[in-house]
C-alpha cells in the first residue's frame, strides 16, 4: 500500500498527498521516504506539472520520523552501523535538496515552485520537508509545529538544525531547536517556521494559488544566493561569536554535561556556519550519527519513545474486551480527586464527583474551572470548551450519582478504615460490573481489598501530583485482582492520555519503591555531616530535576514522618531507617514541614518563592571537617534507587524492565539522558554495577549489597536489554 498519492490536477499542480495506510498520524519511514522521492522525479520530469503541493489526507501533517526505523538500521547494519546512519540520512538530505532546488539550473532558472500545506501538527522531519519547500502554508487552529527531537535525546538530523538555524541565525533558533519548542501557527509564522496562516478550508487552494503564481525569484533559497551572509553574525562576526559563546554557556549549564544532542547541535550549527549549504548538510549528518551512536542517546530513544510507545499502545495489556470507561466516579474531592475528575471530563469522560460535604465537593469541581481559565487565559482553551469540560461534572454527596458508572476511583485519605467505609459504599451503590480502583501511593492493595465484596475488580490505580501534569500512572494489582481490571485501568489510562506501568502489590508498589530510597539517602548523608550543598548539587549534576532534600520539601516533611512511623510498625526490628529519621523528625520538630510550610531543608519567601538552602541546617546537622568526593556522593544516590529496582524485578513486583525505565523516567524524574535504571545499568556493564556496590556496602552497610540477579549478569557478562528488552517476565535469580 501507498504512503503517498500523486494527483496532477488540470491546473497544472501536482499534488503529493500523505496518508500512511493502518496510521492515524503519518510518520516518515524509509519506504515513505523512497516513494516521496519518486513522485518528486515524476513531477520534476512532466512538463505539464507547473508545480507542487505537499500536504496531508490526515488531521495532523506528520509526527515525525519513526524512530524505529533507526534502531532497524542500527541492527541490520552488522560491524558498520555508523556508515549505515549516515547513508541513510545523506540519503534524506539528498531527497529534501532536491524539493528544495527543484529541478533549478545553476544560475537558479527553471525550476518548479513547491509548496507544503501544513493541516495540523507537523513535527521532526515532517516540518524538515516543510523547511526544504519554497512556501509554507498552515491552516489556523491550535495544532503546532516543531523541531521536537533534542526530547529524546535528538536533534534535528534531516536539514532542520541546517536550514533553520541559516534561515533565522542562531540565537532566534534556540527555542526551537535547543528547547524543542512547539509553536502555535501564529507564533511558528513569526518565528519563521510558516510564511502564511490560513483558514483550513482555504490550505490547499491557497498554496495551489501560490505555486501559480511564483516567479524563480521565489524558489531560490537564501543560502543558494551569492553574498548571503549568516543572520545574527557568523561565528568569527563579533555577534555571532557571541551568540555561540552565550548558546555553549547555556547548554552546559542546562544539561550539566550529560545530554550529547545538545552539544552536537550547536557544533553542527558552529561548523556549518563556516561552510558552503550541501557541505554544512554532511557536517549535520555526521553530527547527528554520532548522537545516534550514543549509549545515551540510543537509551533515551529506547525508553522515552519505543518503550512508552509500546506501553501506551498496551504492551502489557491482559486480553479482553474493551474496556474504556463512559462514566467515571471520584470518591474525595481533594487536590487528588479532583486532578483525577479534570483530565477525565477533559478527555470526554462523563465524571461524578463526590465528597461528604456538598462545599467539598464544588470545591473540587473549581479545581478544573481553574485550570481551564488558565488554558483561556494562554488561548490554549475556549469559553465553549470550558463549558463542555465543566458540564460532564457532577459535584455531589449523593452516592446514587454512582449509578452507570463503569470505573470508580476511590482518592480519599490514606486510612485504611475510611477506604473501607468507602469500598463498601460504593459497591452497594455502583453496579455489579463496575470496577474500583484505589489511589494509593503506599497502602497495600490485598490488604484494601479485604474490604470489597468483589476482589477480582478491585485494583490500585496510584495517580502523581499533580494529576493533569505528571503523565506517569501506576497500575497495582492486588493477589485477587482479575484481567478485566487490569485492562479497564489500561484503557482508562489510555483515555486520559497518560503512560501505565502494571505492576504488582508490596509495600510503596515500584515508583515509591525507588524514589524513598534516594530521599532517605540524601536525608542520610545530611545527618553524617556531609555538606548539603554538595548532596543537592550532586544529584542535580546527575540530572535529576530535584535534589533529594528539595524533594523531601516538596513531597511535605510531615508526610514522610507519617510513611516512616507507618513503615517501622509494619517492619518492627528490621527497620533500616532510624537514622533518616533522627533528620526528619527533627526537622519536623523544628515546624519546618517543606515547601507547603515554607519552611524546609531550604528557605522560603512569603511568597512561597525557594530561597536557598536553610541557613540552620548548618547549625543543626554540622558538616564533617572531611568532605566526601562528589563520585562516592552520586553512586551512594543513583544506587539507592537502581538496586531497588532490580530486586523489584527480581522479587515480580516489577514484570518489564520497559516498565521499569519509563516508570523511573516520568514518575520521578530519574536521570532522563540514562534511559532509566535498568538502562543505566547495561550501560555501565554488570560487573563495573557490582564493584560499586561492594565499595559501598563496605562502607555503608547491607542496603548496597549486590541482588542475585545483578551479580549473575556480571559473571556471565549479561545485560538487561539484551535478555529481558523484548518484554519477557522476571527469572529467578
Amino acid at each position: 500500500m501507498s504512503d503517498f498519492r500523486y494527483e496532477l490536477g488540470d491546473d497544472g499542480v501536482a499534488v503529493l498527498t500523505w496518508d500512511m495506510p493502518d496510521r492515524s498520524m503519518n510518520v516518515m519511514t524509509r519506504d515513505a521516504f523512497a516513494e516521496l522521492d519518486g513522485m518528486i522525479d515524476r513531477a520534476l520530469a512532466d512538463e505539464a506539472v507547473k508545480g507542487i503541493v505537499i500536504a496531508s489526507a490526515k488531521k495532523d501533517f506528520a509526527g515525525g520520523m519513526d524512530l524505529g526505523v533507526l534502531s532497524r538500521i542500527r541492527e541490520e547494519a552488522g560491524e558498520a552501523p555508523a556508515r549505515a546512519l549516515f547513508d541513510f540520512t545523506m540519503e534524506g538530505h539528498r531527497i529534501l535538496r532536491k524539493i528544495e532546488r527543484a529541478g533549478m539550473d545553476d544560475k537558479n532558472k527553471g525550476g518548479k515552485p513547491v509548496a507544503c500545506a501544513i493541516s495540523g501538527t507537523c513535527a521532526g522531519i515532517g516540518t524538515e520537508i516543510a523547511l526544504a519547500c519554497h512556501r509554507r502554508f498552515m491552516a489556523e487552529g491550535k495544532a503546532k509545529i516543531g523541531l521536537p527531537e533534542i526530547m529524546v535525546g535528538l536533534f534535528p538530523g534531516g536539514g532542520g538544525t541546517t536550514r533553520y538555524s541559516r534561515m533565522v541565525g542562531a540565537m532566534a533558533a534556540s527555542p526551537v531547536l535547543l528547547e524543542g519548542k512547539m509553536l502555535e501557527p501564529a507564533k511558528a509564522r513569526g518565528a519563521s517556521l510558516v510564511d502564511e496562516v490560513v483558514a483550513p478550508g482555504e490550505l490547499l487552494s491557497r498554496a495551489r494559488e501560490w505555486v501559480l503564481s511564483a516567479t524563480d525569484a521565489d524558489l531560490v533559497k537564501p543560502w543558494d544566493q551569492k553574498g548571503w551572509k549568516m543572520p545574527g553574525g557568523e561565528p568569527y562576526h563579533p555577534a555571532g561569536f557571541m551568540t555561540f559563546v552565550g548558546a555553549s554557556a547555556m547548554v552546559n549549564g542546562r544539561t550539566k554535561g550529560n545530554y550529547p544532542a545538545a552539544r552536537a547541535l550547536l557544533s553542527a550549527v558552529y561548523e556549518g556556519a563556516l561552510v558552503p549549504f550541501d557541505t554544512a548538510l554532511r557536517i549535520e549528518a555526521r553530527w547527528f550519527v554520532s548522537v545516534l551512536m550514543e549509549p545515551s542517546s540510543t537509551a533515551m530513544i529506547r525508553s522515552l519513545f519505543l518503550n512508552k510507545q509500546a506501553l501506551e499502545k498496551g504492551a502489557n495489556r491482559p486480553e479482553a474486551p474493551d474496556q474504556r470507561v463512559s462514566k467515571v466516579g471520584v470518591m474525595g474531592a481533594g487536590m487528588m480527586g479532583a486532578g483525577i475528575a479534570y483530565v477525565a471530563a477533559n478527555a470526554g469522560i462523563d465524571v461524578v464527583l463526590i465528597d461528604r460535604e456538598q462545599a467539598a465537593a464544588d470545591r473540587g469541581r473549581a479545581y478544573s474551572e481553574g485550570l481551564l481559565d488558565k488554558g483561556i487565559k494562554r488561548k490554549k482553551v475556549t469559553e465553549d470548551k470550558k463549558a463542555e469540560v465543566l458540564g460532564r461534572i457532577n459535584a455531589t454527596t449523593e452516592y446514587e450519582a454512582l449509578s452507570g458508572c463503569d470505573l470508580v476511583v476511590e482518592a480519599v485519605f490514606e486510612d485504611p478504615g475510611i477506604k473501607a467505609e468507602v469500598t463498601k459504599a460504593v459497591e452497594a451503590a455502583a453496579g455489579a460490573d463496575c470496577i474500583f480502583a484505589t489511589n494509593t501511593s503506599t497502602l497495600p492493595i490485598s490488604d484494601l481489598a479485604k474490604a470489597s465484596e468483589r476482589p477480582g475488580q478491585f485494583i490500585g490505580i496510584h495517580f502523581f501530583s499533580p494529576v493533569d501534569k505528571m503523565m506517569l500512572v501506576e497500575i497495582i494489582k492486588g493477589a485477587a485482582t482479575g484481567d478485566r481490571a487490569v485492562a479497564k485501568a489500561l484503557d482508562f489510562v489510555r483515555q486520559i492520555r497518560k503512560t501505565p506501568i502494571v505492576v504488582n502489590d508490596a509495600r510503596f508498589f515500584y515508583a515509591n519503591r525507588c524514589i524513598i530510597p534516594y530521599i532517605n539517602e540524601g536525608m542520610r548523608m545530611l545527618g553524617e555531616g556531609v555538606s548539603p550543598a554538595l548532596i543537592e548539587n550532586a544529584a542535580k549534576n546527575l540530572g535529576f530535576p530535584l535534589g533529594p532534600l528539595q524533594l523531601v520539601d516538596e513531597t511535605s516533611i510531615d508526610l514522610g514522618v507519617k510513611i516512616a512511623k507507618a513503615t517501622r510498625a509494619a517492619m518492627g526490628d528490621a527497620y533500616p531507617d532510624g537514622a533518616v529519621d533522627e533528620v526528619l523528625f527533627a526537622m519536623a520538630d523544628e515546624g519546618r514541614m517543606g515547601r507547603k510550610s515554607n519552611a524546609g531543608f531550604y528557605a522560603y519567601g512569603e511568597d512561597g518563592s525557594r530561597h536557598g538552602l536553610w541557613e540552620g541546617l548548618g547549625s543543626r546537622f554540622p558538616a564533617a571537617a572531611d568532605q566526601p568526593e562528589v563520585t562516592r556522593v552520586q553512586h551512594r544516590l543513583m544506587m539507592a534507587q537502581v538496586l531497588e529496582a532490580v530486586r523489584a524485578f527480581e522479587e515480580g513486583v516489577l514484570e518489564d524492565i520497559r516498565e521499569g525505565d519509563v516508570g523511573a523516567i516520568l514518575g520521578w524524574g530519574f536521570a532522563p539522558w540514562s534511559g532509566g535504571p535498568f538502562s543505566w545499568l547495561d550501560m555501565l556493564g554488570a560487573a563495573r554495577a557490582v564493584e560499586i556496590c561492594e565499595t559501598l556496602e563496605a562502607a555503608h552497610g547491607a542496603r548496597f549489597a549486590t541482588p542475585p540477579m545483578l551479580g549473575e549478569m556480571a559473571r556471565s557478562g549479561g545485560a538487561f536489554y539484551a535478555r529481558y528488552g523484548d518484554g519477557a517476565r522476571a527469572d529467578a535469580a
